[in-house]
């Protein structure tokens, strides 16, 4: 069924993105669709137990593994998504990750001159925080003070959110599931929420299967909440999807055949949990979480940092080795447990392809300097938990890949690039993309906000362009 509705701009993908792209080309009157694969939910519609919101906040009911099954991938699938799962850090990316990407893509503005002011406008959308030191709880205690017992640098995490309420006893683990009180800053409660209020359209549980697209319409085809084949059509198109969800439409629409490079250079920071059980009582997952980030040169000139976090039980159990007696032993003890996760800036390259029936294939594997650096990480959370009087420190039997990057990577040459400085697709005057998916090479830092201040850059030069 062929929508009547023509469209200025469709926007595939309502996560980080889409709703600040959105919000802009609204402001300027555009006629905008909005299409999201995901459910849409309010504060007091979120899943309220952690089995729920893995099966309704994610594809594939939570996990997805690369071809080895070595690398678990967690893709959000919400209205919202990766703003309404993640923990709403903020941090502009420095002269080492944007020197590279200038290097890799050959793209001029990745610079701090220039992309500073597109963070100052990205971060007038919303309320930054820091966690007040009275407020951290017992596993950030642990992570400062293993930092300064082994001279590393620690520095506070800048959060998006507002009036977090820790003195109700709020626990922030609930909000990996979405925040229940609206004080996380996702999308839903800030640009997307303006962005509905001037007009935009918003249709969730949606996927987009396929795109055609001609010199003055592109056709949007996909599935909807009913199991309906619909089509909507525009003027323009920009794929938020992310790196996945962006490269699969692509590969299955044919655009491979002219941008042979749909799909390459995957990156995921893959993050390992290590956990220290101690003879005291920590309450990892109480109170606020990541209210601290190592925040030390030689951690980044090896290729990794460490985080303090937590995760929910089920979670844990995943990661946790052993079967049977022992498995429950150390669940038992989860209460006691610390939590500290080394993430990598990878270096090797994954891929995203699809088979005949266009479903995923994922490539990604870690080559000896990721091995190494990860390596180095761990053996310094070791030396953290020791000093700090853990009993017995157990490792996760699997990283976790959660910052989802390239795979449509910028850059100047059709060869090796397929989004061009217009954020364009090579070739294609209508299509735009802005979001992770053009990432050249993992920054080794959290991409929240760079996604948001390349969004804002994008959606001026598709304002131009409309």
């Amino acid at each position: 069924m062929v929508q009547a509705t023509k469209y200025d701009m469709i926007i595939v993908g309502a996560g980080v993105s889409g709703p600040f792209i959105a919000h802009e080309l609204c402001k300027t009157g555009k006629k905008v669709l909005l299409l999201e694969a995901g459910q849409q939910f309010h504060a007091n519609t979120y899943p309220n137990s952690e089995v729920d919101g893995n099966s309704q906040l994610y594809w594939s009911g939570g996990i997805e593994l690369n071809t080895n099954a070595d690398i678990g991938i967690l893709r959000p699938k919400a209205v919202g998504g990766g703003s309404i799962v993640n923990q709403a850090l903020l941090d502009r990316f420095d002269d080492i990750a944007l020197d590279s990407w200038k290097e890799k893509s050959g793209i001029s503005f990745f610079n701090r001159k220039e992309l500073d002011p597109w963070y100052d406008e990205a971060e007038k959308e919303f309320h930054i925080q820091k966690i007040p030191s009275e407020y951290r709880n017992e596993n950030a205690k642990i992570f400062q003070k293993g930092f300064d017992l082994n001279n590393h640098k620690w520095a506070s995490l800048t959060r998006a959110q507002k009036d977090c309420r820790y003195e109700d006893g709020n626990d922030c683990i609930e909000c990996l599931s979405g925040c229940p009180i609206d004080s996380k800053q996702s999308t839903p409660v800030t640009v997307l929420k303006k962005a509905l209020e001037d007009g935009l359209t918003l249709v969730s549980e949606f996927e987009v299967l396929t795109i055609s697209n001609n010199k003055n319409e592109v056709k949007i085809h996909g599935i909807n909440k009913d199991g309906d084949r619909q089509t909507f059509q525009a003027n323009a198109l920009t794929l938020a999807a992310g790196a996945i969800g962006n490269s699969k439409i692509l590969l299955n629409s044919g655009f491979n055949k002219s941008l042979p490079h749909i799909g390459k250079d995957f990156y995921t920071h893959p993050q390992a949990m290590v956990l220290g059980i101690y003879d005291k009582k920590i309450n990892a997952h109480k109170g606020p979480l990541q209210s601290l980030k190592s925040d030390d040169p030689n951690f980044r000139a090896n290729y990794f940092k460490l985080e303090n976090v937590f995760a929910p039980p089920v979670a844990i159990a995943m990661l946790l080795p052993g079967i049977g007696a022992e498995h429950l032993s150390n669940m038992k003890k989860i209460t006691n447990m610390a939590c500290i996760e080394v993430a990598i800036r990878d270096t090797n390259p994954g891929r995203i392809t699809t088979k005949k029936n266009g479903s995923l294939k994922i490539y990604k594997s870690l080559n000896q300097q990721d091995k190494d650096s990860q390596k180095k990480g761990l053996e310094t959370i070791y030396n953290i938990f020791k000093s700090t009087g853990a009993k017995k420190i157990i490792e996760g039997v699997m990283p976790i890949g959660l910052h989802l990057m390239g795979g449509l990577c910028i850059g100047t040459d059709p060869k090796s690039s397929v989004v061009n400085s217009e954020f364009k697709l090579h070739g294609h005057d209508n299509i735009f993309v802005a979001d992770s998916s053009i990432f050249p090479n993992a920054p080794g830092i959290n991409p929240s906000f760079t996604i948001m201040a390349l969004s804002k850059m994008a959606a001026s030069k598709m304002t131009r362009s409309l």
